[in-house]
């Protein structure tokens, strides 16, 4: 997967946003996933509010590991909480 540049990743237009920001870990991840098996359509994006610095490793992790299902396009700081970018493929 080629690692989308900040300024790529600050022009992502979500189809779905979900606001976990204030959650601990494992909180953000439970909503990601739900989210993405759920209210995102393949093709789609979800964005991830998150605070959780946690947020940053794991999710790349879990969409490594959906076997194709997501891709982790990249997160950026917007200022006290994270704006994180996967697309369903599957």
């Amino acid at each position: 997967m080629k690692q989308l540049t900040k300024e790529e990743v600050e022009k992502i237009k979500p189809d779905v946003v979900v606001d976990a920001r204030g959650q601990s870990c494992p909180g953000p991840m439970l909503e990601a996933k739900k989210a993405l098996g759920t209210k995102v359509k393949p093709g789609q994006i979800l964005e991830l509010l998150s605070s959780d610095h946690g947020t940053r490793h794991d999710l790349a992790t879990m969409c490594e590991r959906s076997k194709g299902r997501w891709e982790y396009l990249g997160f950026f700081d917007a200022g006290g909480y994270d704006r994180h970018f996967v697309k369903r493929v599957k």
